[in-house]
């Protein structure tokens, strides 16, 4: 059994609902969610000329080895809707795999830890909630040490749905 630890973001349309929605296949077809953060409004990152996200961390108990999981939120992607026209464009839903115990990963399908987590406020900020102490296996800091020094100044306000 592992621990995954996902984030995931909509911006388009209702994406309250989006986010029910793709943890509600996540636990189905994924594993058990075991933690969920609150929901936070994000300004784009990267690709600036976009509406905001709507982000949510989950950590998910798994049977998946690291590829399956990942093809398999890729499914759980395309059935709500994604389509990638754009790199880091609008997007229905985006799943990502954050980190997955302490394993690291370097293959073209899947990097883990994510390779830009420690970067990004949207990520480190809902992961500190679910999961402050948990170590990144790169840098051997926490989530809370990684969202200290995060250099990144993108606004992140949590958001009652």
């Amino acid at each position: 059994m592992h621990l995954a630890y996902l984030l995931i973001g909509s911006n388009l349309g209702d994406k309250a609902t989006y986010l029910k929605n793709a943890s509600s296949y996540i636990q189905q077809q994924c594993g058990q969610i075991v933690k969920q953060s609150s929901y936070y409004e994000t300004e784009p990152w990267g690709f600036t000329e976009q509406p905001g996200f709507l982000n949510q961390a989950i950590c998910i108990q798994t049977e998946l080895g690291p590829a399956q999981l990942m093809h398999t939120l890729l499914q759980i992607e395309s059935e709500m809707g994604r389509t990638r026209t754009i790199k880091m464009g609008p997007r229905t839903i985006d799943l990502d795999i954050l980190q997955i115990d302490q394993e690291t990963i370097d293959t073209p399908l899947l990097q883990l830890p994510h390779p830009a987590m420690h970067l990004r406020r949207f990520a480190l900020i809902p992961m500190v909630e679910i999961a402050p102490t948990l170590v990144h296996p790169h840098f051997n800091k926490t989530m809370t040490q990684l969202l200290t020094e995060c250099e990144d100044q993108t606004d992140v306000q949590k958001k009652i749905v």
